[in-house]
């Protein structure tokens, strides 16, 4: 029986082998050699010490916190979830750093898109400050201190801010499936150097667009310079290769500019330009109008098509000469021919969009007139993102959540699409300030308010759409975790007390956990969905967790008899676990293996 790995995804190790597998030559008794590998590269290897980089104080050890592995957990919590046994949807409450290095196994390219609006680094937001040797238990503990604004002041400002960006970008990229696609929300603060990160994290190849939100209706009168009316979005593909954006639908507005003057049996349509400044002189011929009137191109110009193939436009009908036939001509673009949809624009107006103002005033009114959140984005604005970048059954991941704009994005999406799109919302569980109006309504952290908006978002989104068939189908719940320390004794990072470790063999779990907790432990390390379907069985009196249908059994009991290791083989499950403390003895152990795989059951783990 193989041991299951405590530890998250490694990608040191990971890198390593796909080396192995594309340069196998430059290993010499595990270790690379750099000159067999510097020679495998031929001209590509810059040996200029004189060259463009991107550096920056710590980025060594933002690299390092990038690769690093660790034990941590996600514990599920019910009592704060919506539709717990049905939904695809996650909030994970936690630092995402630790939280994206948890999600790898079970995520590491599956999530189709993500969103995230970081800090914009104007000298008011919080930089989480991070530290090689943090670990989750050091992440809880330093939770007073890590809220403290990143002053103008402080010499370190703009590396504070890439030494907190960097890695999770890092991480996060990992999750990207191979035709993903990320919207990284920014303002001027910080836009040149996140571009120079992006480039460095995801390649410059895989740029797609700089996209300008118009983000006020109106200028800022008073402004010392210049009216800031926009921010960024920066959009870029994990390979832009295989990435491909949906069209856009066509607006009313657009369609009514298509007409039909002639009673063309194939609808309406508008005319274009038959001409082009790139001079070909095959292309250069005069034309005879249904008028007799004799047409040619302005000088410098010719026409886009050659002869042969503007008369058969011209007896398809596809060439108009105005209402009197003696215009210069000009081709048909049928609606039905662009019926498919438009190409999105890199500008991105408020009044299609929204604005910040009509975005504090919808959540506002989402929380019967309560205001808990100053600048949040339009659910539009998200909306249009999420519609570009995914589709059907498509994962969204927003690790700095804040109040949840992203996940009401999905629901609304969702339901005017039929579709089912799920998200995965990630947020630092801030402890809010005291005087704020959301701790004296209730609220402690704004990670409490953001579950609560997405339950509020799904309440309106059931409420509009009641009477509707397709109620029964639209998920507009979400279950609930919080990143954790290990629950295992042996998995802890932290324990060094032998006395300890000897108590430790007595009971695995930690004490106040309980093998729910384990459970969803187990999937993480394991690499299976977090939404997976759970039924706890009883096998001969003991607790028998069937994950996916028999995709995965845990048992997570003492005193494990054969009996019961043979009805769990007969439920045929592909894999099983089991702790490792759960067997009498060798034999036992040994028996209850024989067993399983005269099943044909292979994977056999202990914890």
């Amino acid at each position: 029986m193989d041991k299951l790995d405590g530890k998250t995804f490694d990608v040191v190790k990971d890198n390593i082998e796909k080396m192995k597998e594309i340069f196998p030559d430059i290993f010499t008794e595990g270790k690379i050699d750099m000159d067999k590998f510097m020679l495998n590269l031929g001209e590509h290897v810059e040996k200029d010490k004189e060259r463009y980089e991107f550096t920056w104080k710590g980025k060594t050890e933002a690299i390092q916190l990038a690769q690093k592995q660790i034990t941590g957990t996600l514990r599920p919590y019910k009592e704060e979830s919506v539709n717990w046994d049905t939904t695809q949807n996650l909030y994970i409450e936690g630092d995402n750093l630790e939280v994206l290095r948890v999600l790898q196994n079970s995520y590491r390219n599956k999530v189709k898109m993500i969103y995230i609006d970081p800090p914009y680094n104007t000298g008011k937001d919080f930089v989480y400050k991070d530290n090689f040797h943090d670990n989750v238990t050091n992440y809880k503990e330093k939770m007073g201190d890590i809220y403290k604004s990143n002053a103008l002041t402080n010499g370190r400002f703009h590396t504070d801010w890439l030494n907190m960006m960097y890695p999770r970008l890092k991480v996060a990229k990992n999750l990207l499936k191979a035709d993903g696609v990320i919207f990284i929300s920014i303002d001027d603060n910080e836009v040149a150097n996140l571009k120079k990160m992006c480039d460095e994290i995801f390649g410059e190849e895989n740029f797609i667009t700089e996209i300008i939100w118009e983000k006020k209706f109106s200028p800022q009168n008073d402004a010392k310079y210049f009216s800031l009316n926009h921010e960024q979005l920066l959009c870029y593909a994990k390979d832009k290769t295989k990435f491909n954006r949906n069209l856009l639908p066509m607006t009313e507005e657009q369609k009514a500019r298509y007409k039909n003057p002639d009673n063309d049996p194939r609808g309406p349509w508008q005319s274009d330009n038959l001409t082009v400044a790139t001079y070909n002189s095959d292309y250069d011929y005069p034309i005879k109008t249904p008028s007799g009137k004799t047409v040619e191109p302005v000088e410098g110009r010719c026409w886009n098509t050659s002869k042969t193939r503007m008369n058969e436009l011209i007896n398809d009908n596809r060439i108009w000469f105005g209402p009197n036939g003696k215009n210069t001509p000009r081709i048909k673009r049928f609606l039905s021919d662009v019926q498919q949809g438009r190409v999105p624009i890199s500008i991105w107006y408020h009044k299609e969009v929204g604005h910040t103002q009509s975005a504090s005033q919808d959540l506002k009114k989402l929380f019967g007139n309560k205001k808990y959140f100053d600048f949040p984005k339009p659910v539009n604005l998200i909306k249009k993102a999420i519609y570009l970048g995914t589709n059907e059954n498509d994962i969204v991941l927003d690790f700095f959540a804040g109040s949840s704009t992203t996940a009401q994005a999905v629901f609304e999406l969702n339901v005017e699409e039929y579709k089912n799109r799920k998200f995965i919302m990630v947020q630092l569980d801030e402890p809010l300030d005291e005087k704020s109006d959301g701790y004296k309504n209730g609220y402690r952290t704004i990670s409490d308010i953001s579950k609560d908006r997405i339950r509020l978002a799904g309440k309106k989104v059931f409420e509009e759409i009641k009477g509707n068939e397709y109620i029964r189908k639209v998920d507009i719940g979400f279950k609930a975790f919080k990143l954790d320390e290990t629950n295992l004794q042996k998995w802890d990072e932290e324990s060094f007390d032998l006395e300890q470790d000897l108590l430790n063999m007595i009971d695995p779990v930690k004490e106040g956990r309980t093998q729910e907790d384990v459970v969803y432990e187990v999937l993480l390390k394991y690499g299976v969905d977090l939404t997976i379907p759970i039924e706890k069985k009883n096998i001969a009196g003991k607790s028998v967790y069937d994950v996916g249908m028999g995709y995965l059994l845990i048992c997570l009991e003492r005193d494990i008899t054969l009996d019961i290791i043979e009805q769990i083989a007969e439920i045929n499950p592909a894999r099983v676990v089991f702790y490792d403390e759960g067997f009498k003895d060798d034999t036992v152990r040994t028996n209850a293996q024989q067993i399983l795989k005269r099943h044909n059951v292979e994977d056999i783990r202990v914890i």
